[in-house]
């Protein structure tokens, strides 16, 4: 049988290690650096011959320099003649093109061509959380394992929030009615969603609440939030319509641009995330920033 070796990217090391150290396992030595015109050298540090490897690297910070890092390593693993590679993406990249917006678009469809390179570069397996869109999965040829943060969120929802029975689960969009249903279906609760129009990208014009959120305890879940606006808008939105307090719960926390800022101005009591991207340095410059669980867990289970 193989051994397992486990490397981390440059995205999340914390997260490498935290894996690494509940399988008991040396985190694996590789040194990367960049040339003085910005390519990316990848140097594996120890014999991958024959082992079954895992590379851990999230889609944040500098999205496109980790994404080609994370293809070098594969591809140095595979040709080190590693026995099988699985690639760890716990934040897939660029998951929210996964279409063309509208008929006779010239948009691509860029999580395709992720999913093509991630394959020609040399991984056998894919393990990610909480797809924006699912049918991501049916781009690949080879394995990929969608993990769901449902359960934990159902357990931090009973652990952290007294009023949870007299609670109403919201999908700040359309697009999240069905994760926001099989929580409110577990919980026994109500649910409601927000309609949103945008004039561009990142930029809501107009949301339309559908369902009852008066003298209730409103729960946003959604499966990310870049820069925050739709969120802090759909709260606003909720407080307005009665609600007594309201908290947002993600499994990626992106945070980019002006997203501390407007959460900080926003009238959450908490916006909870997972570890999927780190979060250190947001949280000393906002309170209401929290991490809800460890999802190095999730990926034990699988590994």
């Amino acid at each position: 049988m193989p051994n397992i070796k486990i490397f981390s990217g440059s995205s999340h090391p914390d997260l490498g290690q935290k894996i690494s150290d509940r399988l008991g396992l040396e985190l694996g030595k590789v040194v990367t650096k960049k040339f003085s015109n910005q390519e990316t050298c990848v140097e594996i540090g120890e014999s991958v011959r024959g082992e079954d490897v895992y590379i851990v690297q999230s889609g944040c910070g500098e999205i496109n320099d980790n994404l080609m890092e994370l293809l070098i390593m594969i591809n140095a693993c595979k040709i080190a003649s590693a026995s099988r590679v699985t690639a760890v993406i716990p934040c897939f990249p660029y998951a929210r093109q996964d279409k063309k917006d509208k008929v006779g678009s010239r948009a691509p469809i860029s999580a395709k061509l992720v999913a093509n390179m991630l394959s020609v570069s040399g991984a056998d397996h894919i393990i990610t959380m909480d797809l924006h869109a699912s049918q991501i999965q049916g781009f690949f040829d080879i394995p990929v394992d969608n993990l769901y943060a449902e359960p934990a969120v159902l357990k931090w929802i009973k652990e952290n929030i007294n009023e949870w029975k007299n609670c109403t689960i919201v999908s700040p969009d359309a697009g999240g009615a069905k994760r926001v249903t099989s929580i409110a279906d577990r919980l026994n609760v109500d649910f409601a969603l927000i309609h949103k129009e945008r004039k561009k990208a990142n930029e809501v014009d107009r949301m339309v609440l559908v369902g009852d959120v008066k003298d209730r305890v409103a729960i946003l879940v959604d499966d990310m939030a870049d820069t925050c606006g739709t969120i802090c808008h759909a709260a606003d939105k909720l407080v307005s319509a009665g609600a007594t307090k309201v908290y947002a719960i993600l499994t990626h926390g992106i945070f980019s641009g002006p997203a501390i800022t407007r959460i900080n101005n926003a009238c959450f009591e908490a916006v909870v995330v997972t570890n999927t991207i780190p979060q250190e340095d947001k949280m000393k410059h906002c309170s209401k920033i929290q991490f809800s669980w460890g999802i190095e867990t999730y990926f034990l289970k699988i590994m």
